[in-house]
């Protein structure tokens, strides 16, 4: 028992240090920031963006990295049938009750330990309470009922994401219940005890299924408009190419999808609850619009995912990127149909469509009609490119197929994000750096060009000389880009006025908007992947 516990920690510290070490110091962050506040004997009024940035954010990023972490939710596909408790532990010479239970003990360990130390080290605003255990246990509770969930096989692909949002909105809209008629933390301690107890076994029954290999199919239950490419065999595909495609869709494209058709009617049902609000109306229609962007950058982690098998398989370098990026495009235009489908449907219903139409006209009234629709296609597309460039631009990473690369980049974000949220925060309470940035960002946006034209003539250069593309792709490919780039420079200049801010600086804006570098670096990390 206790090697096993000692193999399952193992497994957890090894491949998530890096993520551990940043958890670390930001709490050590917290720490210093305290002290000198209590060494001042200074009062602590945060108000709620300060609040939001330097404790909430943190804390709610750390929390959703744990949720991921204990559940194995970075190792496998969301919307597959299959448990995602890896399979390779299967074969660990140790009980049922053991697999599931020691993940579940150091998740739990891991939310309280990360409360305790955050009511202990963060400096707390004066006037406000801060609860001692029941924040603890809810943490831990919606850890173990996820890990149950997600370790749960499915009868359909994407019912466990379906059922893991519908039951853990259900424990949190009772806990918000609770907290609104006020209720005492003995109270909310009756309320969560139970959970965890009860998520344990169902997530042993879970293991335990897994373990056998059973997974309920009723997919030929619900398959009479199932796709005609879903019956037929990997060899009727007309190419490797279009059977690589199928699969990626197959293994990631939907995910994005998925998440965004559950998340949606959560979202626009505020519509019906701000409806005398147009302000909440605007915002939670940005809400909702900023909403693939956001959940493309979790997807993207399995999207980049390498195996030791994409490697081997029988396609060129530019074939598997190829492939990798066609299932993208497909998931981001799938994704953003379901978003345009949904808002006019939700705006007639809820009453505020009014709302939107007035804001219109606002807009027109102020640019005219013309530069109106530009602003709007120019948004619209925006947030379409976003999402895309949000789905490839880690492919570099996850398919160089080194480990320590993925680590250490998800360290430098995590450090970078850390960094940045506070900073941002400062640049925006203080006029003088607003004014120093603004009139010093031409130069740091001329340097960051550099940096992104020099990494991708780089790139090309590797590219030409291993034969990984074809001159004739390169051509292409860089005449695609400069095209984008004069359209969209265009559009800006058209749209923003030249005494507001100078055509060279809106020239710097659309280079950098346009991915290059990252994506185009993904042959190179396959064929590094390949030749290790």
């Amino acid at each position: 028992m206790r090697s096993s516990a000692a193999a399952i920690a193992w497994e957890f510290r090894q491949r998530h240090r890096w993520g551990l070490l940043a958890l670390i110091a930001y709490l050590f962050v917290l720490a210093i920031i305290k002290l000198l506040i209590l060494e001042r004997g200074q009062r602590v009024d945060l108000n709620e963006e300060t609040f939001a940035l330097v404790i909430a954010v943190p804390l709610t990023a750390t929390l959703l990295y744990f949720l991921a972490l204990f559940s194995f939710g970075l190792s496998g596909d969301l919307a597959a049938r299959q448990s995602m408790y890896p399979a390779r532990m299967f074969t660990m010479p140790v009980t049922t009750a053991a697999l599931a239970g020691w993940p579940m003990l150091y998740g739990a360990a891991a939310m309280a330990m990360l409360w305790f130390a955050t009511r202990l080290l963060a400096a707390w605003p004066s006037n406000v309470e801060v609860p001692v255990i029941w924040p603890a246990l809810l943490a831990a509770s919606l850890l173990a009922w996820t890990q149950a969930l997600m370790w749960m096989p499915y009868a359909l692909p994407g019912l466990r994401v379906i059922v893991t949002v519908l039951w853990l909105a259900s424990i949190d809209a009772v806990v918000m219940l609770a907290l609104n008629y006020k209720a005492p933390e003995i109270v909310m301690l009756a309320i969560l005890a139970p959970h965890v107890p009860l998520a344990y076994l169902a997530a042993r029954f879970a293991v335990g299924r897994a373990r056998r290999g059973d997974v309920p199919d009723w997919r030929r239950t619900f398959s009479w408009s199932r796709p005609i490419a879903a019956q037929l065999p990997c060899d009727q595909f007309p190419s490797a190419a279009r059977a690589q495609a199928w699969f990626e869709w197959r293994q990631y494209g939907r995910s994005l999808p998925w998440l965004v058709a559950i998340l949606l009617p959560f979202e626009l049902a505020l519509l019906f609850a701000f409806s005398d609000t147009p302000v909440l109306v605007v915002e939670t229609l940005l809400f909702v619009l900023f909403t693939p962007p956001f959940m493309a950058a979790f997807v993207a982690a399995t999207v980049g995912k390498s195996t030791p098998f994409t490697a081997t398989r029988p396609l060129t370098s530019a074939s598997l990127i190829a492939a990798k990026l066609r299932a993208t495009i497909w998931s981001t235009l799938a994704t953003w149909l379901l978003v345009l489908v949904a808002i006019p449907f939700a705006l007639r219903l809820s009453g505020t469509s009014p709302v939107v139409i007035e804001w219109g006209h606002r807009l027109i009234e102020a640019v005219g009609r013309p530069r109106a629709i530009a602003i709007v296609l120019l948004g619209f597309s925006a947030l379409l490119a976003s999402t895309w460039k949000q789905l490839v631009q880690g492919l570099y990473i996850g398919l160089s197929g080194r480990e320590w690369v993925v680590k250490a980049s998800m360290f430098i974000a995590l450090s970078f994000l850390a960094i940045i949220v506070p900073l941002a925060h400062w640049i925006s309470t203080n006029r003088h750096a607003i004014a120093v940035l603004w009139n010093a960002f031409p130069w740091i946006a001329a340097v960051l060009v550099s940096f992104k034209i020099s990494a991708a003539a780089w790139i090309a250069i590797r590219l030409h000389d291993r034969r990984l593309l074809r001159d004739r792709t390169l051509l292409i490919g860089a005449a695609s880009w400069d095209l984008a780039v004069l359209a969209l420079y265009g559009l800006l200049v058209w749209i923003v006025p030249a005494m507001l801010i100078p055509g060279y600086v809106l020239a710097l804006v659309a280079i950098l908007e346009m991915p290059l570098a990252r994506v185009a670096a993904a042959p190179l990390a396959l064929a590094w992947n390949r030749h290790r």
